[in-house]
């Protein structure tokens, strides 16, 4: 951004930490002269005693020494003690009196009083109070409406960016949505080369996206490539308990705008003011309305705004009005999406380059094991990393510290404190074992990239799959492959341990296997009974990742989803049964080497199912089983904790659903 848009250069004044030292010292001073001079202004010289005492020390030869005048009597007595009184009008004996005994007196001139000195020092208390009152009301007007004096002020910063600064280079992986607003910047740079053929610049861009996919990080990139003056504001900082105070900054902001034009003015969250006008009965909050009419007419009202250009983001564009979507308003809705392998790739590499790499590291390896990952998301797992390299006492972050990290984001910290009895992980191995034999022997499975048994999270055990490329849509294959893995750990325990032994671990699985269920027959139409139609719709949320919700429908309706719903569950669980009876041999061979190792990836899993062994170096770190766990001896179940999709008291995750 160029200097001359800079509110503040470091030349133009004194530094503002000074200035306040400044200010609050010379109250200190002030305050000292006022206590100084009150104090002064009460001492007397001597004693004060009474002027018949002083008349009866005078009668006896106590009084050595007197100066008199009009207002006050001083002197020295002959032991050496000083003494002051108030003499008595009209005694013109004590003069007589003070010569019959040898006291030696003068008299003492009035002294002029300075009229102008007078009224400083009985004024100066006074002024003092108005100085301190003046400098608090100063303040309290800073800061952009900070204070009692400023509520209708706006809030938005100036934004400079001397340090740190972020330009389009920094920006990886939404290559669309940045050449979209790489547009505008070079509108504001050069306007003749767009407007010569007729060309408007776009009033205001709306910039859609799910959290941490960059869209804060897009606004700073523009702010950083335009050279213009850049606002930033939140869209809550409009609004107040007050009526009337988020539209009186509505109008400052774009104010401060129009002085400083051409400019871009970002708003954050625009969806805390920008909310849909009038949904729901008795529900309407005045101070809201009137804040997202005042942003209405200011961004396309009656008076052109020229070179106002204002940038939003938000994460719920359909709860936002439809008269701010509207060309004129926000013209264009710019969606910055989650990035793809490429995008996940050319992330890590911005992240990376703050990180001393190992020779070993494959930015593409990561990129492709973190399927839905955002960008803050990337960041994260690069600064995880770091910090496990930094606990191990490495100069460099290796490959194993990537993976850790993964692991670590994915499926929580590893919880090895956990006590856990040998009956517990033989059931948890056996659960994890179900999964992934069912996932090896269904083809349209995602592979599996990891299977452990060490508690995760919430989860006692977990086995990961992650697709093989980025899919963007879900076939009905798929659909009742995950269905049946998600069978398979809850089927191994009813094989191995029996009926009455089956343990309440399958919980996530369960709730996994009904939504994905009732998604199918109420929102997809992957029902033949009933049909293509759709019987429940997604409530408020981007790209319907809200909460579902039932439209009306008759009970016998009701009764025919449940029948279905039930019936893909139960076909899922039949099919891994069937898997797990055929490939019972395979079962007990990747439990035991569950049980030895707690850790297995997905490649060493294909070579144990194949060969039959494992070939690694390390020593197994779990209790080494000579043969396997038949179904005769049965475990005592352990304590399993229902818990989130990420997998949870021996559940899986499906990864890139």
């Amino acid at each position: 951004m160029s200097e001359q848009n800079d509110p503040q250069q470091p030349g133009d004044g004194p530094n503002p930490w000074v200035k306040q030292l400044m200010i609050w010292g010379g109250i200190f001073l002030a305050l000292l002269l006022v206590v100084t001079m009150f104090s002064n202004a009460g001492q007397t010289t001597g004693a004060g005693i009474r002027y018949s005492d002083f008349r009866t020390a005078v009668a006896e030869g106590q009084v050595q020494e007197v100066q008199m005048s009009d207002e006050l009597i001083t002197g020295t007595m002959k032991n050496g003690d000083a003494f002051s009184t108030v003499p008595v009008p009209n005694d013109t004996d004590i003069t007589k009196l003070m010569e019959d005994n040898d006291v030696r007196f003068t008299g003492k001139q009035r002294e002029g009083q300075n009229v102008f000195l007078f009224i400083l020092l009985n004024s100066l208390p006074f002024l003092l109070i108005l100085g301190i009152a003046f400098f608090a009301l100063r303040q309290m007007q800073k800061g952009g409406g900070g204070g009692a004096m400023g509520f209708g002020k706006s809030k938005a910063k100036l934004l400079t960016e001397r340090s740190g600064k972020v330009t389009f280079d920094d920006v990886a992986g939404i290559d669309e949505a940045r050449e979209e607003l790489q547009e505008i910047v070079e509108f504001l740079r050069d306007p003749q080369r767009f407007s010569k053929l007729g060309g408007q610049i776009p009033k205001g861009a709306l910039l859609v996206g799910s959290p941490g996919t960059g869209k804060t990080l897009l606004a700073r990139a523009i702010a950083g490539e335009a050279g213009v003056p850049f606002f930033t504001i939140s869209g809550s900082d409009f609004v107040e308990m007050f009526v009337g105070v988020g539209a009186s900054r509505v109008r400052d902001m774009f104010e401060q705008a129009k002085k400083n034009a051409p400019c871009i003015v970002f708003i954050d969250e625009i969806d805390a003011v920008g909310r849909s006008r009038g949904n729901g009965l008795g529900n309407s909050n005045d101070e809201r309305e009137q804040t997202l009419n005042q942003l209405l007419v200011e961004m396309d009202g009656f008076e052109a705004n020229e070179g106002i250009i204002i940038i939003a983001a938000t994460n719920r564009p359909d709860v936002l009005d439809p008269a701010l979507l509207r060309p004129g308003r926000f013209d264009r809705q710019v969606v910055v999406p989650i990035p793809d392998i490429d995008g996940r790739e050319k992330i890590l590499g911005v992240h990376m380059k703050k990180v001393p790499l190992a020779p070993d590291v494959n930015p593409r390896v990561i990129a492709r094991g973190t399927p839905g990952f955002s960008g803050a998301d990337l960041a994260n797992l690069v600064n995880e990393a770091a910090l496990l390299a930094a606990r191990r006492n490495k100069r460099l972050v290796a490959m194993q510290e990537f993976e850790d990290a993964k692991d670590k984001v994915m499926m929580g910290a590893e919880r090895r404190s956990m006590v856990m009895t040998d009956d517990e992980k033989k059931m948890t191995a056996y659960h994890e074992a179900g999964h992934a034999i069912v996932s090896v022997h269904e083809e349209a499975s995602d592979p599996i990239h990891k299977a452990t048994i060490i508690p995760r999270g919430r989860a006692l055990g977990m086995v990961m799959r992650l697709p093989e490329r980025d899919s963007y849509s879900y076939h009905r294959d798929k659909m009742h492959a995950n269905l049946s893995v998600s069978m398979g750990g809850r089927v191994a325990e009813e094989i191995i341990f029996g009926h009455d032994k089956v343990s309440s671990g399958a919980s996530s699985d369960i709730q996994y296997a009904t939504s994905l269920a009732r998604s199918m027959v109420t929102q997809w139409g992957m029902s033949e009974k009933l049909g293509p139609l759709q019987y429940e719709e997604q409530s408020e949320g981007y790209l319907g990742m809200g909460a579902s919700q039932r439209t009306f429908r008759s009970g016998q309706t009701n009764e025919l989803i449940d029948n279905e719903i039930k019936g893909l569950v139960e076909g899922a669980h039949a099919r891994a049964t069937d898997i797990l009876k055929t490939n019972e041999d395979q079962l007990h061979l990747l439990a035991q080497a569950l049980l030895e190792y707690e850790t297995l990836t997905g490649d060493e899993i294909k070579t144990l199912l194949e060969s039959g062994k494992i070939d690694r170096a390390d020593t197994p770190r779990g209790p080494v089983l000579t043969q396997p766990v038949q179904g005769s001896s049965i475990p005592k179940a352990g304590k399993r904790f229902g818990g989130s999709a990420t997998g949870s008291g021996g559940d899986e995750a499906p990864q890139g659903a």
